[in-house]
């Protein structure tokens, strides 16, 4: 990766793309700001609660992103996360190969694209993946000793939104006339994941031919993002065109995943997004992806499926294989399981 400005190397060229061309600045998406705070057993029930829930459902129904406000979680202790992330980033080359993901050959490390067929248009960006949850999953060997606080910033800010991330799953059934554990259940039960990824985008001196993450939908059930406090790069296909999702202060994007459009057969929307790259600036940021245990079977729920809405999905393990597979190979996972 030529992360001096210079010219790209042609597997990162995206030449072509059946979601459009590369745009150096699309409108500014009107991405909906929610106040999760209302969700809370305190709040629900009550008037605001209820517009709040209504707004959830429509924005859901929707553009499937939103902007979270009253999350609990403090603005400096959001800086903080980003500190850790950005100390690990400029850490030497050498240093970072410590937690490298070919210590496992798996995904989980420090690392650029995995290589999983000959086409591959590469993305441009460093990754370090981990497990959080469930805690024996961690392997703790690929978590950074330096900088000396990485870990526990990351265990507390990585349980900090687990707790916020069950209150939205309620929620959102709710929203839909559902049983409040229609989804917990299944995204919030025993075995489910979290996986932390931690990206870097460095500068591009070709953003209009480079893209930092590939057009997609996330595996997930809920993905929660923290953006770059100061430079733009993720956008969302809204209604056939990509706009720009702004930087708000102290808000967490919340990025519906294709595992939750299945079990809403259809009525929440997973949204297709990219990472644009920077010609002048570097850009971090941080997602925490929520999804089933891969054995657990997830469909549609039932009480969702009747005469007027049929069942759109047909019932999955391991969604997280298929979603990556076809990322890679540029194809449309939840495709693939349309009845």
């Amino acid at each position: 990766m030529a992360i001096k400005g210079d010219e790209p190397p042609p597997e990162y060229i995206v030449t072509e793309s059946k979601f459009g061309a590369i745009e150096s600045s699309p409108e500014l998406g009107q991405i909906p700001t929610i106040d999760i705070s209302l969700f809370s057993p305190s709040s629900i029930g009550t008037k605001e609660a209820v517009i709040e829930l209504n707004k959830l459902r429509s924005t859901l129904s929707s553009s499937g992103c939103f902007q979270a406000v009253g999350h609990g979680i403090s603005s400096s202790f959001l800086d903080k996360v980003r500190e850790v992330a950005t100390q690990f980033f400029e850490l030497p080359v050498e240093e970072k190969q410590k937690y490298s993901r070919e210590i496992y050959g798996g995904r989980e490390g420090f690392g650029e694209d995995l290589i999983v067929s000959e086409k591959q248009v590469l993305d441009w960006s460093y990754r370090l993946i981990l497990n959080v949850f469930p805690k024996d999953h961690r392997k703790l060997d690929l978590w950074p000793e330096n900088p000396y606080d990485f870990g526990e910033v990351v265990h507390e800010y990585a349980t900090k939104v687990k707790c916020m991330v069950g209150v939205l799953f309620k929620a959102m059934a709710k929203s839909l006339n559902l049983e409040e554990n229609s989804f917990s259940d299944y995204m919030f039960g025993e075995g489910a994941l979290m996986q932390a990824r931690f990206n870097f985008y460095p500068r591009c001196s070709r953003s209009d031919q480079v893209l930092g993450v590939k057009p997609h939908t996330d595996r997930s059930g809920v993905t929660v993002l923290l953006q770059d406090k100061e430079v733009e790069g993720l956008q969302v296909l809204v209604d056939g065109k990509w706009v720009r999702v702004p930087i708000v202060p102290h808000a967490i994007v919340i990025n519906l995943g294709d595992q939750m459009q299945i079990m809403s057969n259809g009525i929440f929307k997973s949204p297709m997004h990219r990472v644009v790259t920077n010609p002048d600036r570097m850009r971090l940021s941080v997602a925490l992806f929520n999804e089933p245990d891969p054995e657990t079977e997830i469909s549609p729920v039932e009480k969702l499926i009747d005469e007027t809405r049929p069942r759109l999905y047909k019932n999955v393990k391991n969604y997280g294989r298929i979603n990556y597979e076809c990322y890679q190979k540029g194809e449309v996972a939840l495709e693939t399981l349309k009845i």
